[in-house]
């Protein structure tokens, strides 16, 4: 899906990492939500209350999900499934424009 169609957009970012991740909250009408965001290069760990579904529209990242052993790498565009209530790690090597979709 290359858009959004009737959502609400809260205004004010979502800033994590001194700036070097920001995104911007998108409703829906059902109830559900995403964020829309960049990843500037950089080491991250996130925590997730929810399933998150990650797709990455452009960049290139290694990442370590919950209970894996080897880094995922992703160059151009892809996806990953985060569980709930877990961590993962993030070694972002370029700008990386991301989809976060909360299940």
């Amino acid at each position: 899906m290359a858009q959004f169609d009737n959502v609400s957009v809260v205004k004010k970012a979502n800033i994590y990492f001194d700036g070097k991740v920001s995104s911007r909250t998108v409703l829906f009408a059902d109830g559900t939500k995403k964020t829309l965001g960049i990843m500037l290069p950089g080491d991250y760990e996130f925590g997730t209350d929810t399933v998150e579904i990650m797709e990455i529209l452009a960049g290139e990242l290694k990442v370590l999900l919950p209970e894996a052993t080897e880094w995922l790498e992703i160059n151009g565009s892809g996806e990953f499934t985060v569980p709930a209530n877990t961590r993962f790690k993030l070694e972002v090597k370029t700008p990386t424009d991301y989809c976060c979709s909360y299940i």
